[in-house]
């Protein structure tokens, strides 16, 4: 019974993951997407870790994430997914534009007086 009941939330988050995806196309449209396949070594409520080559690859996962089919471990999976700035943080740059400006100012050749008639 357990496993029937994860068995359907896993299906009802997959839909709503696919829902979620294919109304938000058009606002990502920018957004590259990836894909990585592999068989399933762990599966939770926030994350799945699949196999990749000699890699583990750990990818979030949140209640809109559209799942097709039985997820569980050992399932071979092919996942989808954007890579997407969460925050980024800016430091030095007005220091480079002003050296800049600094510079101009002084390879700058002083205005030359009109030649006398």
């Amino acid at each position: 019974m357990k496993i029937a009941n994860q068995s359907k939330t896993l299906t009802f988050l997959s839909a709503l993951l696919l829902g979620a995806t294919l109304g938000a196309a058009p606002a990502r449209a920018a957004d590259k997407a990836y894909q990585v396949t592999g068989p399933v070594l762990e599966v939770n409520d926030s994350s799945v870790t699949v196999q990749k080559g000699k890699e583990k690859w750990q990818l979030a996962r949140t209640k809109d994430t559209k799942v097709t089919g039985d997820l569980k471990v050992g399932a071979k999976v092919t996942i989808m997914y954007t890579m997407t700035a969460t925050s980024i943080e800016a430091k030095g740059g007005e220091a480079k534009a002003d050296a800049k400006a600094e510079k101009a100012g002084k390879d700058a050749k002083p205005a030359e007086a009109p030649a006398k008639k």
